[in-house]
This record gives structure tokens, C-alpha cells and sequence, in this order.
């Protein structure tokens, strides 16, 4: 049973010693969202991220109230890009399209970060997982919720250095397009090596197929 001094000591930490939950992260499945029309899947994912994502701002913000203490981003992670684009995108403009349209959902939704604008090519880099690599640095100088990650390598199968060298090149071309926001394209960009399924923490967050 909860004592008086339990409550003291949680309201000395919420007040002077800023506990605080971080975030809270929705994982969205956007398998289902493919299409090789690149507007209908622009169209689709912002349609399937408005329905799953339009209460979790306001359920945050009433679990909050509930407990009396403060969560301070809500968040969503996508299926990785390069997936489901991979049917609709020849070019990188077309990703900086699915990068624009998960940044308008991101702003509707109320979101602080979206994250999933990803490739995952420890195991090889598919012509999709190129385009997107590519599209990055635009795509990020574009948008203000969208994060970015590439999964380069993992312990099992290696490093694979042909996207090592292509992202060095993007990292630089993100600094400069976003160098009137001091670089910030940057901070939202990361490069992992074994990346965990189901990954919450932004820049690098993707769900796993299992989530909604």
C-alpha cells in the first residue's frame, strides 16, 4: 500500500529531480500500404498513419494527466521505406515524395518524430535500398519530423562497404543541403550496425512485421 513518504519522494522527483517518461513509440506495419502507383502509396501510408496514430498524442497526454507525470515526446515507427517502396520508386525524388507525405501525417497526427525513412543492406543493397540512400539528403532538408537510418552491418554478415562509402557521401551532401539549420538533417540520420528488431529510439527506429 502506497505510504505518505512514497508520495512525497515522487513528487520531489517529478518536481526538482525532472523524472519524466521519455517518449512513447507507435510501430506501424506499412506493408499493406505498397503500391506501384507512387501517389496512391503516398496516399495509402498517410491514410493507414492518420487511422492507427490519430489518438496517440491525446492517449499520451491523458496517461500523463492519469499519473501526474509528464511524457515528453510521442512518437511513430514505420516499416523500413526502402520496403515499401520498393514497387513504386525509380528515382530518389520519388522517395523524397514518401518522405514528405510521412512528414505531412507526422504534423496532422501531432507527433514530435517519425522514424523508419530506412534501409536495412547488411546483407546487400537492393536498387531500392540505393534510391532511398540517395533521396536522403533532400529528403531530410525537406522535412521537420522524418528520421532517417541505414543498417550497414552486422556481426553475422559483415560490413558492406559499397553503402559504408555511399553514405559517407550522403552524410556530407545532408550537412550541406541543411547547412542553414546548422546541419540538422544530420541529427536525424544515423548509420547502425546490428540494428535490433523492433527498435523504439529515434534516429534508427523501425517495427518489426508484426506490429499494427
Amino acid at each position: 500500500m502506497i505510504n505518505i513518504n512514497e508520495v512525497f519522494q515522487t513528487n520531489m522527483m517529478i518536481e526538482h529531480e525532472n523524472l519524466d517518461v521519455r517518449t512513447i513509440t507507435m510501430g506501424i506495419n506499412l506493408s499493406d500500404t505498397a503500391d506501384s502507383n507512387i501517389d496512391r502509396l503516398c496516399q495509402n501510408i498517410k491514410d493507414k498513419i492518420r487511422r492507427y496514430a490519430k489518438d496517440l498524442v491525446a492517449t499520451g497526454e491523458k496517461i500523463s494527466c492519469e499519473y501526474g507525470i509528464p511524457i515528453v515526446n510521442k512518437r511513430i515507427s514505420i516499416t523500413p521505406a526502402s520496403i515499401i517502396g520498393a514497387s513504386a520508386c525509380k528515382t530518389p525524388d520519388d522517395y523524397v515524395k514518401i518522405a514528405l507525405a510521412l512528414d505531412q501525417a507526422a504534423l496532422e497526427t501531432g507527433v514530435n518524430f517519425l522514424g523508419g525513412f530506412s534501409a536495412i543492406v547488411s546483407k546487400g543493397m537492393t536498387k531500392s535500398d540505393e534510391l532511398l540512400i540517395r533521396s536522403i539528403p533532400q529528403a531530410l532538408a525537406q522535412t521537420s519530423r522524418v528520421c532517417s537510418s541505414i543498417n550497414l552491418a552486422s556481426t553475422k554478415t559483415g560490413i558492406n562497404m559499397d553503402a559504408v562509402r555511399l553514405l559517407g557521401e550522403v552524410i556530407k551532401q545532408t550537412a550541406e543541403k541543411t547547412a542553414e539549420s546548422q546541419s540538422l538533417g544530420c541529427a536525424k540520420l544515423v548509420a547502425l550496425c546490428n540494428a535490433p528488431d523492433d527498435n523504439p529510439f529515434m534516429a534508427g527506429a523501425y517495427p518489426a512485421d508484426r506490429e499494427l
